[in-house]
């Protein structure tokens, strides 16, 4: 499970990167996939602390 996770936060980081690249930092595409990215590294976070 946490292999998959790291390969989501992965994908999820890179296309944050991309979508940043293209747009501004303030475009709602990359705020929306940061806000995913915070989530799975949430998610990873109190997966680890168990």
């Amino acid at each position: 499970m946490r292999e998959g996770l790291l390969a989501e936060i992965e994908r999820c980081r890179m296309d944050m990167v991309r979508l940043a690249s293209v747009n501004s930092f303030a475009h709602h595409e990359v705020i929306e996939a940061s806000r995913r990215l915070d989530s799975l590294l949430n998610e990873y976070s109190s997966l680890v602390e168990k």
